[in-house]
């Protein structure tokens, strides 16, 4: 059978930039394995697959699929699947809000400003701070060396259901030169939580300037936008100082422009009492459509 498929761009207000998704409507009855073999075929970072909701207060089921593996949970498809839904009709008319149910359960996401331009923003699960890692092994996996690290700052896996290894980098050179190579990441990471390393500097007040790579995990050699790891990077970046905090502080992390794909993704944060894990954290940005049309391979 035929099915609603759409491409967009998320977390940009300029299509053909920012991290491509594709969402594929009216997923029921799909087999996982076609699932992958369809996110494969598109070849982006992620492809959701949308089906109706077990809870019948939410307003779909969602699984993500990168083209080597699925994920429990994911950034630019949670953002970027809800905008279909919401430019498709297919939330409660009035609404403000969705609740979408993902293998990590449910994650609301809501958005505001004028309707023909609305900006979406994602909660994420609750934070955890992993291990640590070496900082001279870290800096030869990625092609520099350990004076390109911020000093004091141990890179650390941190996770909201996606887990991420942080590094701080002294300045946008530093990663610009870093490298995404598939064996020595996988090294690396093999036997840890962690499914890529997130690389960034501080580019200014409340601002960083970032990268991610994930290439023996996810199959992904650089990703354009990543708004599982944005969350945690910007808690990462209050624990060590490198951004103020404050009770409620709001960042910018620019990703994807080395690889030609600016993004740009706003993070909120909310802080109550002393401890380094955020009360919230909101993850958001903006939406562009570039294709849509209908999915009819065999087997789908």
């Amino acid at each position: 059978m035929a099915r609603p498929i759409h491409i967009v761009d998320v977390f940009t207000e300029r299509p053909l930039t920012g991290n491509q998704l594709g969402v594929v409507l009216d997923a029921e009855g799909m087999d996982p394995g076609v699932m992958q073999k369809v996110a494969r075929e598109l070849n982006f970072a992620e492809t959701t697959f949308v089906m109706r909701p077990d809870d019948p207060k939410h307003t779909a089921r969602v699984r993500i699929f990168t083209p080597a593996t699925e994920l429990p949970f994911a950034g630019h498809p949670t953002i970027g699947t809800s905008w279909v839904l919401f430019s498709e009709g297919r939330v409660k008319s009035g609404a403000n809000e969705l609740v979408l149910e993902e293998n990590v359960g449910p994650v609301p996401v809501r958005w505001e400003g004028d309707a023909t331009n609305p900006t979406f923003w994602m909660t994420h699960p609750p934070l955890s701070f992993g291990e640590g890692f070496d900082r001279a092994r870290v800096a030869a996996a990625i092609g520099l060396t350990e004076d390109d690290l911020v000093a004091n700052v141990e890179p650390q896996a941190v996770t909201t259901g996606t887990a991420f290894l942080f590094i701080a980098l002294r300045d946008k050179r530093a990663v610009d030169s870093a490298r995404s190579d598939r064996e020595l990441i996988g090294k690396l990471l093999d036997g840890h939580e962690a499914h890529g390393v997130f690389l960034f500097a501080v580019a200014g007040e409340h601002r960083l300037y970032s990268r991610m790579f994930a290439p023996s995990v996810l199959d992904i050699v650089e990703d354009p936008a990543t708004g599982s790891a944005s969350g945690p990077l910007g808690a990462f970046a209050v624990k060590h100082g490198l951004i103020p905090r404050s009770d409620r502080v709001a960042i910018v992390s620019e990703q994807g422009t080395k690889m030609g794909r600016q993004s740009f993704v706003h993070i909120a944060l909310a802080y109550s009492g002393a401890g380094d894990v955020p009360s919230r954290i909101e993850v958001g940005g903006s939406v562009r459509p570039v294709l849509k049309g209908q999915l009819i391979a065999e087997g789908t």
